[in-house]
């Protein structure tokens, strides 16, 4: 088995969760939208599970279908089923912080995996997952009902939000395709000359941080903004590319705070937390990432020089 044939099976496990997210969407009476909500975790969870094997045509309409159901506000989280409070009790008194045990073995072994063998960062990932599960099971000795329900409710918890990530992935290589960072390497160098090492990496680091809070993505305009920007007024003008490659993506990360877009970072927790003010989790970082901002500015002003 390949690397690609593992990656597809945790795609397909993915896919099922969805649908089970699905299932208990047409169940929820309590949701006005329970049948748009239903068809668009079992259309997104078809696409993840099979879209190896269906024609991008139809993968196409399926995403055009969700389009439709989001424009006429068709999908709604609804009720979601809590834990049951009195077994968390009871679990967390008996596991104290051996609770955090499946979270540190999803970080180590995703690390272990992606950095000591062939398999890479999502296959780590994916692995890693799994493992976290399976010890979680073990150690809270919870049954197959509570596994699934719990599975469901965290899908269900995201709304929206869990077709974000892939449709801001799909869109910045739309942008490089299209050729959006010659177009905008154009007309920076109509607007600011090059060869002020300073400016040329005020532009770069800004430029990141601002086009990663309009998509949502800071690799994608890392590929963007790297091409009009970073190559021809930091790196031509005598930048090293690993310095200026790698806190110009922080510089990208410095945007990934302050940006609704940035659905899986900044939107979710709200959904997961319950939270009223939608924005709560951006407003708490927008200080930290201005001051990260600024830093990298100087790091790279000086280490990339």
């Amino acid at each position: 088995m390949n690397t690609k044939d593992i990656l597809e099976f945790f795609y397909i496990f993915i896919g099922i969760i969805m649908i089970f997210a699905s299932i208990e969407s047409f169940r929820d009476k309590s949701n006005s939208a329970r049948i748009g909500t239903g068809l668009f975790w079992l259309i997104l969870g078809i696409i993840f599970a099979t879209g190896k094997y269906l024609p991008n045509f139809v993968i196409g309409l399926l995403i055009v279908v969700i389009g439709i159901l989001a424009l006429f506000k068709q999908i709604k989280v609804g009720k979601v089923k809590g834990p049951d409070e009195k077994i968390e009790k009871q679990s967390a008194k008996r596991l104290g912080a051996w609770l955090f045990l499946p979270s540190l073995v999803l970080a180590v072994l995703s690390i272990l995996i992606s950095q000591f063998t062939k398999l890479g960062g999502l296959i780590g990932i994916g692995v890693a997952s799994v493992g976290s599960l399976i010890i979680a099971i073990i150690m809270t000795k919870i049954n197959f009902k509570t596994t699934y329900h719990d599975s469901e409710r965290m899908v269900r918890s995201m709304g929206t939000a869990g077709i974000l990530p892939q449709l801001l992935a799909t869109l910045g290589a739309v942008f490089t395709a299209a050729g959006v960072g010659q177009v905008t390497a154009k007309m920076i160098a109509g607007i600011f000359p090059a060869g002020n090492h300073l400016l040329g990496v005020i532009l770069y680091c800004v430029a990141m941080a601002v086009f990663t809070m309009i998509i949502g993505n800071a690799f994608a305009a890392f590929a963007v903004i790297t091409a009009a920007i970073g190559i021809p007024f930091v790196v031509a003008q005598g930048g090293s590319p690993a310095v200026v490659a790698a806190l110009g993506m922080v510089s990208g990360y410095c945007g990934t705070l302050v940006t609704p877009m940035a659905a899986n970072f900044n939107s979710l927790p709200v959904a997961l937390l319950e939270m009223d003010d939608n924005l709560g989790v951006i407003k708490q970082q927008a200080p930290i990432a201005i001051i990260m901002l600024i830093v990298q500015i100087v790091l790279m002003y000086f280490l990339a020089f």
